[in-house]
């Protein structure tokens, strides 16, 4: 089985890279996705969120009431470090468990973990390659304010508060630009589909 981490800034196209990998046949797993995951009612991370920042970050419906909790922890680095201690574990523990999953069903497996904030927190992943989606801040900027609506000055704060461009490449073994066209991206991501199956 190979593991490989792949990450990059928002609307930086990584979600493009991801499903072309899963097309060609790899396993991919949605960091974002668990993240949600171990927090849905019922969880032991929901009840540990409950009781560590109150009922008051709990929906009528059981669910985790994002903005509630978000209000907390924004500008509260000791808050959002707590926060993280109750998710990161268990955001960790069902991503292994996924990916031994995948080991064991196909020993040959290619399992692609997609996780946008790879830079931001310590890698306990002991990832065979790292791929980054890189495109320009201001293609990036261009792309939230034209296919999400967002305000350009929102967009722009968002990139901010993420990893620098230089901090993610610094990581890379191996970069996809996705500033160009579709099919630059898809021809990048097809010759790192063929190297990584040993294909010629």
């Amino acid at each position: 089985m190979q593991l490989i981490g792949l990450t990059g800034g928002i609307a930086s196209g990584k979600s493009t890279i991801a499903s072309r990998l899963a097309s060609n046949g790899a396993v991919v797993v949605d960091a974002d996705r668990i993240a949600r995951e171990v927090v849905e009612p019922g969880t032991p991370a929901l009840a540990e969120i409950a009781q560590r920042f109150g009922e008051g970050v709990i929906a009528a419906d059981g669910s985790l009431n994002r903005p509630a909790l978000g209000a907390i922890v924004f500008g509260d680095p000791e808050a959002l470090q707590a926060l993280n201690g109750i998710t990161h574990p268990a955001v960790l523990a069902a991503s292994t468990a996924r990916f031994e999953a995948a080991g064991a069903a196909d020993p040959d497996a290619i399992v692609i973990y997609d996780v946008p904030l790879l830079v931001e927190s310590a890698n306990e992943y002991p990832f065979d390659r790292v791929v980054v989606a890189h495109a320009d801040a201001a293609t990036r900027i261009q792309r939230l304010v034209t296919l999400r609506g967002m305000d350009a000055g929102e967009a722009e704060r968002r990139i901010r508060s993420q990893a620098s461009d230089d901090e993610r490449l610094a990581v890379a073994d191996v970069v996809i630009e996705t500033g160009g066209t579709l099919s630059h991206t898809l021809e990048q991501v097809d010759a790192l589909w063929t190297e990584l199956t040993g294909r010629s």
